[in-house]
């Protein structure tokens, strides 16, 4: 993801993910491997590694501000508009002449 971004002319150093998941933010930080997360497989922990190399930083954000649940979820007509403009996208039928 770095060298796409470098191929555009952005340099991010730490780029930042949004996680709604406390338990997967700590699992990301702790490099012990626990009696429950023995069952994930070695290709999962691959943001974990990252975030220990400090190539990311995995953000708490809240539920009911996550904006990618617009691509993910049927949402209430109310939080779809809501997010779609937090995106910057418009409602072509409401595009004045």
């Amino acid at each position: 993801m770095k060298q796409q971004l470098s191929d555009y002319g952005l340099k991010l150093d730490h780029i930042p993910i949004h996680c709604d998941n406390t338990s997967a933010i700590n699992l990301s930080k702790n490099p012990i491997r626990h009696s429950r997360t023995k069952h994930i497989e070695i290709r999962h922990h691959f943001l974990r590694d990252h975030a220990q190399k400090g190539d990311h930083i995995l953000e708490f954000v809240d539920t009911k501000n996550q904006l990618v649940d617009i691509f993910t979820k049927p949402l209430p007509k109310e939080i779809f508009f809501a997010i779609r403009r937090e995106l910057g996208l418009i409602d072509l039928n409401n595009l004045e002449s």
